[in-house]
């Protein structure tokens, strides 16, 4: 048996020994993916955990991931196999920031993107997705509304919106989308694939966004390409994405708008330190109880929002 054979066995039979599943994000190695029993967004993963008969859940993804799932899943060992797959854009939402904002804007909700972390989650108003923050935001009476950490996602609610949605921080940003999914490469794939359907994330910038066909979250995109009718698609976002959309329409090509665009967090996920995880049972992920229990409050007021 070759090396990558006989980690997917170990795995398989400590899934088996731990009780455990693997959810995987969309944007993890294509062999992560092909091990997980469910890829999808973060949060369907971590609707996912609160579905499954298993003693423990295994979050390839980035710490914030695995700090929702453990939030939503109290009753579930939750592990993340290297907890040094942190978010930049989660880091740009300080605590500090969060109350600088509300003095200044005190009547306006703090809706908070789900790409944050639990210690931000805590002060918002709402927490959204980048699939949810229109229909939210969208309902809301308020037309004054702070929104973190992702400046490329609130501009584009207050596009849809019309309300006046005010980025904290000002510069809070995904890098990859930033720099990697910017007009620039947008315009040099279409291109080189002019009868591609673009479909782009939200997080890109607006300059590029404006040159879609469709914008949407990770699990909308993948919906899309069904959707829209057409055999030729670009993805603009992280590179990931494309693996699992080639699997799911392999009758359909698809390429990432920039195949460079990776997200080095996300790829600190391997099936070695998934082996490591499940062995020695770490790195397990902790919430304050207390910070854990009003940020389940306020997810669960949001998906009624939404409904």
């Amino acid at each position: 048996m070759d090396y990558l054979g006989n980690l997917i066995e170990k795995i398989e039979n400590l899934k088996r020994r731990r009780n455990a599943v693997i959810l995987a994000h969309n944007y993890q190695l294509p062999e992560v993916q092909d091990i997980a029993d469910y890829v999808g967004d973060s949060l369907e993963l971590a609707k996912k955990a609160m579905n499954v008969d298993a003693d423990v859940v295994v979050l390839a993804g980035v710490y914030f991931m695995a700090e929702t799932a453990a939030i939503l899943n109290p009753d579930k060992i939750v592990l993340i196999p290297d907890p040094g797959a942190g978010c930049p854009l989660a880091s740009f939402l300080t605590i500090d920031t969060i109350r600088r904002y509300r003095e200044k804007y005190p009547r306006a909700p703090l809706v908070i993107y789900i790409n944050s972390y639990a210690m931000a989650k805590y002060y918002a108003d709402y927490i959204v997705t980048s699939a949810s923050a229109l229909k939210l935001v969208g309902k809301l009476d308020e037309n004054e509304i702070i929104f973190g950490p992702d400046r490329n996602l609130a501009s584009y609610v207050a596009e849809v919106t019309g309300k006046n949605v005010i980025p904290i921080p000002l510069g809070g940003y995904c890098s990859v989308h930033e720099f990697l999914v910017s007009e620039y490469y947008v315009r040099k794939a279409i291109q080189e694939h002019p009868n591609a359907k673009l479909l782009i994330h939200p997080e890109a910038p607006p300059e590029a966004r404006k040159l879609a066909h469709f914008v949407g979250s990770t699990s909308q995109m993948i919906r899309a390409i069904g959707e829209l009718g057409g055999n030729e698609f670009l993805l603009g976002t992280e590179e990931g994405l494309v693996y699992r959309a080639r699997k799911m329409y392999p009758n359909k090509r698809i390429y990432p708008v920039n195949p460079r665009a990776i997200c080095i967090n996300m790829k600190k996920i391997t099936l070695k330190n998934i082996v490591e995880a499940l062995d020695k049972m770490k790195f397990i992920v902790r919430v304050d109880d207390n910070i854990a229990k009003k940020v389940r409050e306020t997810l669960q007021l949001s998906f009624e929002t939404v409904k």
